[in-house]
């Protein structure tokens, strides 16, 4: 493998951002908090930007309803269950402690309402209604919501029934994971996203209930997600912003108070806007450059990235990025499409922010025989 520069297309978006933004401001050090462990991360490019014990095991209480959420809202892509099927509340969700959406004991409740449940009134027999009707025992659910984690790469997770009611040393999170479950909630259903975890009062039952993250009350680019407490826990909570088509994920955990983890998560999404600011590189199958390709009917193939390339830096600091790209020294026809093919990275300061696989682009066949006796003898060349 040899490095290059980019291409005049990578260079020329470099150029037209150190325009807008000319110098890079001053980053105090992230505001003090109160809780025992935080992360702030952006959502798009997944760049953590501050961080106290972000691995460090905590009791999760109700915010373990945002993996029951993505598990139900696997179930609904995959056309397990559907937002208007009815779910038959059983006895055992019926007899739930704890926050409840108060649906009776053998009533039909769809699941449209029963997310609502889950997320805005943090129903601890919602969830265990959810988790029967996808596992057929909370039991099964909850080994589906284990294999989530682990697709995930959440490392610090481990979760032993959907409510998060239980006191089971077994039953913890981390404040990064939590980020990382949030970030993969908002990525892969945008559109259960905004339906559910941006409602601000649920009704069920003639019992109405405001939602428990205070901020979306507060601070109008507050969209979601949720909020957590028991004795052992302490108070936590995980928002969501955006601002400026930039968006941040904040999570506090175990602070002393709802005001203490509302005022905490404020600090971090104000510290995230102020001073970073987040810029998409590459757009998902867009050439980035292209890549030298012997014997084929063409003699290069474009390449470029399955997935849109965000970063996330200091405010006016764009300037500062270095790009390069890891390109092999010729491929060989037949080149198929989607093939992974070299690789770029970006760095700031000298650290490496983004390393990424390129992919080809295109199908390159095999060119006629009379490109195959030339390229032949370039390469001859080219050994030597």
């Amino acid at each position: 493998m040899r490095s290059q520069r980019f291409v005049a297309h990578a260079l020329s978006l470099f150029a037209v951002c150190a325009v807008v933004a000319a110098q890079a401001i001053p980053i105090p050090a992230p505001p003090q908090l109160n809780a025992k462990s935080y992360v702030l991360m952006d959502a798009n490019s997944g760049q953590v930007i501050a961080a106290s014990k972000p691995n460090m095991h905590s009791e999760p209480a109700s915010l373990t309803k945002l993996m029951t959420a993505y598990v139900v809202f696997h179930a609904l892509k995959d056309g397990v269950i559907h937002l208007d099927e009815p779910v038959t509340i059983s006895a055992k969700a019926w007899r739930m402690g704890g926050s409840r959406m108060f649906a009776n004991v053998g009533s039909q409740v769809s699941v449209d309402n029963l997310l609502q449940g889950l997320i805005v009134q943090s129903g601890n027999d919602a969830a265990v209604a959810l988790a029967e009707k996808v596992g057929g025992t909370e039991g099964t659910f909850v080994e589906l919501m284990n294999q989530y984690a682990q697709k995930l790469g959440l490392k610090n997770t481990h979760y032993v029934d959907a409510s998060g009611l239980t006191n089971d040393p077994n039953h913890y999170v981390s404040a990064l994971d939590l980020a990382l479950l949030s970030r993969a909630i908002i990525r892969e259903f945008p559109d259960y996203y905004r339906r559910f975890f941006a409602e601000k009062q649920f009704t069920w039952d003639k019992i109405g209930q405001l939602n428990r993250v205070s901020l979306l009350f507060t601070d109008p680019s507050v969209d979601g997600l949720k909020t957590g407490y028991t004795d052992k826990a302490g108070y936590c909570m995980v928002v969501s912003a955006l601002r400026n088509g930039m968006r941040l994920i904040a999570v506090v955990m175990g602070t002393p108070s709802e005001k203490a983890r509302a005022i905490d998560d404020e600090a971090l999404l104000n510290y995230g806007f102020n001073f970073y600011e987040s810029h998409k590189l590459y757009a998902a199958g867009t050439a980035i450059t292209k890549f030298r390709v012997w014997k084929g009917a063409d003699g290069n193939v474009p390449v470029g990235v399955t997935h849109d390339i965000y970063v996330t830096i200091p405010k006016g600091s764009y300037p500062q990025l270095s790009a390069s790209v890891q390109t092999p020294s010729g491929l060989m026809a037949p080149v198929p499409a989607g093939m992974a093919a070299g690789s770029v990275s970006v760095s700031y300061d000298g650290k490496t922010l983004i390393e990424t696989p390129l992919y080809t682009l295109q199908a390159v066949p095999e060119g006629n025989i009379f490109r195959r006796i030339i390229d032949s003898v370039r390469l001859w060349f080219v050994k030597k």
